[in-house]
């Protein structure tokens, strides 16, 4: 269970952190340098998943959707400075419990 969580993590950092430098940089005048990073951030974003352990492509995309949710508004709290309110935390850990059924739901 770590291993899933930590790769759900990593994946949801690359995915924000390198989605947040092409922001930068397309948005915010960053330097070109910004979107290249990002470019190769997000790539990376794209092999970390297939480390799951799970047969389940949709399976594993779907759970990483609600680990994605909950990520994005904690990176909105650190990074953007915009504290979540109660229905930012009420929609993250609806998302938590999906995630949850989602992965660890007895199947046959």
């Amino acid at each position: 269970m770590i291993s899933t969580i930590s790769l759900f993590i990593l994946a949801g950092l690359a995915e924000i952190g390198g989605g947040y430098l092409v922001w930068l940089w397309l948005r915010e005048g960053k330097p070109v340098g910004y979107g290249i990073i990002g470019g190769l951030i997000l790539v990376l974003y794209g092999i970390i998943p297939t480390f799951q352990k799970f047969p389940s492509f949709g399976r594993v995309y779907a759970a990483y959707g609600g680990v994605f949710v909950i990520l994005s508004v904690l990176w909105g709290w650190g990074i953007d400075r915009k504290t979540p309110d109660v229905y930012d935390w009420i929609g993250a850990l609806i998302c938590m419990i999906g995630v949850s059924v989602i992965l660890w739901a007895p199947r046959q």
